[in-house]
């Protein structure tokens, strides 16, 4: 690399901090140990990760993310099958092997939106956000009207009453004051929990339809200057999004567990499990001032109030709101982007790296910056492959199609391919949108040594002389670097909550993205103006999943450990049990610390097996193919009470918060709910997984111990 090339890429002021970084990061780089291979091969490993962290480039990623975010282009639209063939022909042009794999599934778009206050005054709801002069693509042809996707259908009229977030808790506290939703129509702001919830719980309390509103105080000017004078929501903007019930399961409602592909078998309408039971719609803070202004009713109490120029009252009345939804339950067609480096000496196990490239309309932070990341990572291996490198084990590059509407994409596939995906899978990278923050992460535990290693040679963006991870505020005592829990929201869901395939979530945070999200002014003069301007951290996320992937894929011994698995579970443990306590109830959790401290043992005596094997030439061919299926002893058949789709005992989303995570859900949820019964059986299943994990690890063990009998 020249320095004519660097400033060309990253702009004269951060040449210096680029070198500066490279050069401290890359002093002694040699003695630094890599999880997984041995002393002898560290000086040429790390000459070859340096030259593939040279690969990605700014400018390229600017490219990309301003192609693909260029028209909206929503799953199951002509614009999204021309993106997929756009990624396509890149791919290609690189010199990968790559294909589209299509598939189809219920993608309802809207077909009427009405929504109207009749008293105690008139007021139409505007359902519209404009096009403004200094950002030519929020007046692109082709947008999707503001809505939820997987709303029932449905016209009602009735009393609203405002619910805060609309989370049970929320409920729970209008009980006290006596206020009922039966019968009446329900309007809360977004956050709090994910959308979907708000319409379950809404529902169950016997509310006939839902709004979902954003308030300034969430996203929008009490937060800061509103687009475009800031990164901020304006008055007219609103959050669309998928309202599908995805803690039952991900994927095409019609196909829960199985493919959805033409001429393959569906479930009817009336038997879909995931779709709401009553209407409901997004709108923005000017059209819910009116609705809002006209309650009356109890005051909300101070948590409850947001932004808006107004007293927040409950209600119900003398509000009545009309609201009519009717859709066009079309199946349309799913267009995922694979690529594939074929293994030079372990073809049948697959490392995988996958982020989406479908959007509510342009999408350029969600979803074009993290998938432009992925392009370089793709580039990169592409680069190194014309110099003679070559993967010991397959890796697999996947932009998927749908995720916006459900994950959709992404699951139909793995459903399609979960056998081979089972026996071959080794680890599931994913990343999503990426932005001007900080680097965040969350992942199978048995990875996070893995990934704090690969953060460890990641330069920090305009930080000189420091890595990424050491950046990384998320730490304890023990541990320099944690790795969050998984809930869902992204496309890791099918392969570790369905698959039990040990996956990683990793991206720059973008604080100010929320302010946009899923609306018209997700664009690329926003993105350039608001989020990463320079594309830093894209070209770190690249170099980030480059690094990764390299590592995944040659290393003789695969890189897990187990340390901190078995004391992130602990701490797991230690929580219900708290909670238990607090509920006054009496859980039996011997058999579960039982195997936990056995598995504290067991993971120890790996780690020293393991460090000794991997300083050694000898195969580690059975070892291997037990921890690349570790994972899998925590994702037994049977799946979680209410939802068999989700499988893994150790994370899931929750039933009531959406993305967020629920760690040893079955017995979590079970105490939450007073279901001691429940949460006895789901001890015991979780003790039986970390049984059977322990077993994994002691086969492993042997087959890393050449003096073994």
């Amino acid at each position: 690399m020249t320095l004519a090339c660097v400033t060309r890429w990253c702009g004269p002021k951060s040449v210096a901090a680029l070198l500066t970084s490279a050069f401290c990061l890359a002093a002694n780089a040699d003695e630094k140990p890599i999880r997984g291979f041995p002393a002898s091969a560290l000086k040429q490993r790390h000459e070859l990760e340096a030259r593939a962290r040279a690969i990605p480039r700014p400018d390229l990623i600017r490219d990309y993310i301003q192609r693909i975010s260029a028209e909206p282009h929503h799953a199951g639209s002509p614009a999204s099958k021309a993106v997929a063939g756009h990624l396509l022909g890149l791919l290609r042009l690189w010199g990968l092997d790559a294909r589209i794999e299509e598939f189809e599934a219920l993608l309802p778009t809207p077909k009427s939106r009405t929504l109207e206050l009749i008293e105690p005054e008139r007021f139409v709801a505007r359902l519209a956000e404009p096009a403004i002069p200094e950002d030519s693509d929020s007046g692109d042809a082709g947008q999707l009207p503001s809505y939820n996707a997987y709303s029932a259908a449905g016209d009602v009229t009735g009393p609203l009453v405002y619910v805060n977030y609309g989370v049970p808790e929320d409920y729970e506290y209008l009980r006290k004051l006596n206020v009922s939703v039966k019968g009446k129509i329900v309007i809360a702001r977004y956050g709090g929990s994910w959308r979907g919830v708000k319409p379950k719980v809404a529902y169950e309390n016997g509310a006939i339809g839902c709004l979902i509103y954003s308030d300034p105080r969430d996203d929008g000017y009490f937060a800061g200057d509103v687009y475009p004078a800031g990164p901020f929501r304006p008055r007219d903007g609103v959050q669309r999004g998928s309202v599908m019930d995805m803690a039952v399961h991900p994927g095409d409602p019609l196909s829960p567990g199985f493919a959805s592909e033409k001429g393959g078998k569906r479930l009817t309408l009336s038997e879909a499990a995931t779709i709401q039971k009553i209407p409901v719609m997004p709108i923005s803070h000017a059209d819910a001032l009116p609705l809002l202004r006209a309650l009356e009713g109890p005051v909300a109490p101070e948590p409850w109030r947001g932004a808006l120029p107004i007293t927040y009252h409950v209600g119900p009345g003398p509000a009545r709101v009309h609201l009519k939804l009717d859709f066009d339950w079309s199946t349309r067609p799913l267009y995922n982007v694979i690529a594939r480096i074929p293994g030079a000496e372990t073809p049948d196990q697959w490392v995988l790296y996958g982020n989406h490239h479908d959007a509510w309309v342009n999408g350029a932070a969600d979803p074009a910056s993290g998938t432009a990341a992925l392009l370089e990572t793709a580039r990169t291996l592409a680069e190194l492959l014309k110099t003679g490198w070559k993967p010991k084990r397959t890796v697999v590059l996947a932009i998927w199609d749908g995720e916006e509407f459900g994950l959709v994409g992404s699951t139909e596939w793995a459903e399609k391919h979960a056998a081979a995906l089972k026996r071959n899978a080794v680890v599931y990278l994913n990343s999503d949108m990426n932005g001007s923050g900080g680097f965040s992460a969350g992942g199978a535990h048995s990875l996070e040594k893995f990934i704090e290693e690969v953060l460890r040679d990641i330069p920090a963006p305009l930080q000189p002389g420091k890595s990424v991870l050491d950046t990384v505020e998320e730490g304890s005592k023990d541990r320099k670097f944690l790795l969050g829990a998984l809930g869902s929201g992204s496309d890791y869901t099918v392969f570790l909550q369905h698959l039990g395939i040990a996956s990683v979530n990793a991206g720059f945070e973008d604080p100010g993205s929320k302010g946009i999200y899923h609306s018209i002014y997700d664009s690329f003069a926003w993105y350039t103006r608001f989020s990463d301007t320079d594309f830093s951290r894209g070209r770190a996320l690249a170099q980030f999943m480059s690094t990764a992937l390299l590592r995944l894929a040659d290393a003789p011994v695969l890189p897990f450990e187990f340390g901190a698995l078995q004391a992130t579970v602990a701490r797991y443990a230690d929580e219900v049990s708290k909670l238990a306590s607090d509920r006054r109830g009496n859980l039996a959790l011997k058999e579960l610390r039982e195997e936990l401290e056995q598995l504290r043992k067991n993971a120890s005596a790996f780690e020293g097996k393991f460090r000794k094997a991997e300083q050694r030439a000898a195969p580690k061919g059975e070892a291997n193919a037990v921890l690349m299926r570790a994972e899998r002893t925590l994702a037994p058949d049977g799946g979680l009470p209410r939802r068999p789709w989700f499988t893994h005992l150790l994370y899931a989303p929750g039933m009531y918060t959406g993305y967020a995570a629920k760690t040893l859900p079955g017995i979590r949820e079970a105490v939450e709910a007073g279901q001691w019964d429940v949460a006895e059986e789901q001890t015991r299943r979780a003790a039986s997984a970390l049984r059977g994990l322990n077993s994994s690890l002691k086969a492993a063990t042997r087959a890393l111990d050449p003096g073994r009998p």
